[in-house]
């Protein structure tokens, strides 16, 4: 099924910095500090506003585009909140191993996506959605929220995950109705 295989594919793509340098203890996620988390989520949260952006540009489906302006306002607000916060406590977020892979491996789809149109498009849009949310959103369950030492950084990861989990919902609803 493709839709797996682009699954495993974000998994690893997230994994694969941790299972390769197991050496170095500084490329596993549980081993992020809260900056580096926060700069983790916040170049997440802005590749999928660019995907959204892209499906607007190339999309006719109401569907799609409707789910686009959702990546768009809420992604947005969550990154609003995020950098309220860190002002608040005075801190950046701090690059990492992770946040650059995640920005290569967008590189990439983006100029997958922009080389589709139509249901073509539709479909690959939909199925990275619904593999990008899973992705990320197992990460910041399982392995940021329980690392994360702030409490109000894990309060706003928690308020967080449970919109992008919603989004997961529709992205799996909007690539069933593809089919």
């Amino acid at each position: 099924m493709v839709l797996s295989m682009k699954f495993r594919h974000l998994f690893f793509a997230l994994a694969l910095p941790v299972l390769g340098s197991q050496a170095n203890a500084a490329d596993s996620p549980a081993d992020l500090n809260d900056l580096q988390i926060a700069h983790v989520a916040y170049v997440a949260d802005n590749i999928d506003i660019q995907y959204a952006h892209i499906a607007l540009a190339l999309s006719t489906n109401p569907e799609i585009r409707d789910f686009a302006n959702t990546m768009i306002r809420d992604h947005e607000a969550v990154n609003d909140q995020a950098l309220a916060l860190l002002n608040k406590l005075n801190a950046s977020p701090q690059d990492n191993f992770l946040s650059q892979s995640l920005q290569e491996d967008a590189v990439k789809i983006v100029d997958e996506l922009t080389s589709l149109r139509g249901d073509a498009f539709d479909r690959r849009y939909a199925e990275n959605e619904l593999a990008y949310h899973r992705a990320v959103n197992d990460l910041v369950e399982n392995t940021f929220i329980p690392n994360i030492e702030n409490e109000e950084v894990k309060d706003l990861f928690k308020a967080g995950l449970k919109i992008f989990k919603v989004h997961e919902g529709h992205a799996e609803m909007m690539v069933k109705n593809l089919k």
